[in-house]
């Protein structure tokens, strides 16, 4: 029935726009993948119609075809990722079958997914998140598809993604745009309350309200470690109490919530004060007795675990959080669906026009954003620096720059506000370690003029308004100390640092042999606020990560299969979770000694 439905509506699309398809489709959880894919289907069998899409993150599985990540994740699938359906342009874009009428572009991909695919690198559109609905402003288009929260009165909730969509409906209000809205009703969708987030029923000309309805994409929560934790405890301390705060997904903003709620229960003190590294010290610190208010593009987990323990609490017209969309994992859609009328009331979702910059009603804005932190993450920051979030030296496009920028840009056009950039300090791939802070890179995401505030593990960089020295040395003072000397050594020969500089004793210790006895004896979580992952599953996944740091190490991966060897039969639950308690054949047998080897390693 369902099905029937999406392929006549697909069928309508088509007759409605001539067979000239300008597709505007909502980033991330608020694609309505079954009529999506029935349009994908319809227009592939008509080579006379054409379809352009223009959307963002493009949500999939990970690869699970082969090697440990199928052994851990296939089986796990529905469980950790939820029944979400796979998007049929995805699909086809990466079997090679997209047909010449259909195009996909991207100004934000889901982070790695993407490299080295043609197509998706060419078609990507460089644009900050608040430049994105010029980006559709000027494309025109004529039809617009998004899954919708149904409300008790019949309208609708954009839930997830007032983030655009808001604006795009208000310039059709207002006669400035001409499209069809197609929808697709979920019940599992979280509804969001708030002007912004609303759409009447009359405003819809399709809408599929029957039949199945799919489960929605659980991102699976990654392990907080010894880095991240570091990252977190370091951030807590640049966190004004009655002040405005944004952190994103992952790993490090789980930290950086997490830090907060230990500072405001009083146990964060004593372990940031038994920190061994040579940071910039700042010393913000006690219980949230105002407490925070949240305008984010992202609401994540971190977020809401903040507002539930009462540390996010502080009101500007009534409300607590203002953010312009989600997707996270299926125990936040849950706790969304269970917050109270009041709670509801106090979470405003709206469109990145309001979170991500200043222009309108700006007076107000800026009276609210009081001691603003704009906490985001990079994948390199120079020691002049300037930051890489998004693209590697090759110029292939990792994510994008999504709201970065926005948020950097505001942390200097708005009083007492700061932008704090987290990163670690080093990546390992192909058992090669190399340092995170570079000399440059050729492809900035957030320019040098710019520099704020940088955290590693190993403490805090303020670079605001000081000069290129003193920013050089600030950076070298949280790097990796492995790789202290080699950028002292570039900043020397480019006449950044005076010739008789030298790394002091006390910055020396920037290692993961002193992070470790620092944060060991704290005995700090790995899943702060849950997990997807069973008992056995998370015994692996540090063995798991150890594995494919080492991939491509030969000597590596023969000393891990040499502890294998040695390793006796001490963890034969998680041999039987990946399938290799028995093996057989010898590539088999090596994948199993190299991981008794890995979890012998990690403990």
């Amino acid at each position: 029935m369902a099905e029937n439905t999406a392929d006549r509506i697909a069928t309508e699309i088509i007759e409605r726009t001539g067979g000239d398809i300008r597709l505007a489709l909502p980033l991330g959880l608020g694609k309505p993948v079954t009529l999506l894919n029935a349009l994908t289907r319809a227009v592939a069998e008509r080579p006379d119609v054409r379809l352009s899409i223009l959307t963002a993150l493009t949500l999939e599985r990970p690869d699970m075809a082969q090697g440990m990540a199928r052994r851990l994740l296939a089986p796990a699938a529905d469980r950790l990722f939820g029944e979400y359906p796979q998007i049929d342009y995805a699909r086809r874009m990466r079997d090679g079958t997209l047909p010449d009428n259909i195009e996909v572009s991207e100004f934000f991909m889901q982070a790695g997914r993407w490299l080295s695919q043609p197509v998706a690198q060419r078609r990507y559109i460089a644009a900050n998140y608040t430049h994105a609905l010029d980006v559709l402003r000027r494309w025109r288009p004529n039809v617009m598809m998004q899954l919708l929260a149904p409300l008790e009165d019949g309208s609708f909730s954009l839930s997830c993604n007032t983030d655009i969509s808001a604006d795009l409906l208000h310039d059709r209000r207002a006669g400035r745009q001409d499209f069809i809205v197609a929808a697709e009703a979920n019940d599992r969708l979280p509804a969001m309350t708030g002007p912004q987030a609303r759409v009447a029923r009359d405003e819809i000309q399709m809408l599929m309200d029957e039949g199945p309805q799919f489960e929605l994409f659980s991102v699976v929560k990654r392990p907080v470690g010894a880095v991240e934790h570091a990252i977190g405890l370091h951030v807590a301390r640049l966190i004004r109490d009655g002040g405005s705060l944004q952190i994103g997904i992952g790993a490090i903003g789980d930290a950086v919530a997490h830090a907060l709620m230990l500072r405001h229960a009083g146990q964060a003190q004593t372990i940031q004060r038994n920190s061994p590294f040579a940071g910039d010290r700042f010393d913000e610190s006690g219980a949230f007795d105002a407490g925070l208010y949240v305008v984010t593009e992202m609401l994540v987990d971190g977020i809401l675990q903040l507002f539930k323990a009462g540390i996010v609490r502080r009101e500007v017209d009534g409300v607590a959080i203002h953010a312009g969309f989600f997707v996270d994992c299926r125990a936040f859609y849950a706790a969304l669906r269970g917050l109270t009328d009041a709670e509801h009331a106090r979470i405003r979702m709206m469109p990145v026009s309001f979170t991500n910059q200043l222009y309108g009603d700006e007076e107000t804005k800026r009276a609210a954003r009081t001691d603003a932190r704009f906490v985001n993450a990079a994948m390199k920051v120079s020691v002049l620096g300037g930051v890489t979030s998004d693209i590697t030296k090759g110029g292939q496009v990792v994510s994008g720059i999504g709201g970065q920028f926005n948020f950097v840009e505001q942390a200097f056009a708005l009083d007492g506000a700061r932008s704090i950039i987290t990163l670690p300090a080093t990546r390992t791939k192909a058992g090669r370690t190399t340092s995170n802070i570079v000399w440059s890179h050729p492809h900035e995401s957030v320019p040098r003029a710019y520099r704020d505030i940088v955290v590693t593990e190993y403490g805090i960089a303020d670079l605001r308004g000081v000069r290129d020295e003193v920013a050089v040395a600030r950076m070298v003072r949280i790097a990796d100390s492995r790789f202290q000397d080699d950028l002292v050594a570039q900043a020397k020969a480019a006449g950044k640092l005076a010739a008789d500089f030298a790394v002091p004793d006390g910055w020396r210790c920037n290692t993961p042999r002193h992070l470790d006895g620092w944060l060991d004896p704290v005995e700090l979580p790995k899943f702060p606020f849950g997990t997807d992952f069973d008992a056995v599953e998370q015994r692996l996944l540090p063995a798991l990560d150890l594995l494919s740091q080492t991939q491509g190490d030969r000597l590596g991966m023969a000393r891990l299969v040499l502890g294998g060897l040695r390793a006796g039969d001490a963890n034969r639950a998680c041999m039987e979770r990946m399938a290799l308690s028995a093996p057989r054949g010898l590539r088999n047998r090596l994948e199993a000694l190299a991981l008794k080897g890995a979890l012998r390693k990690v403990g």
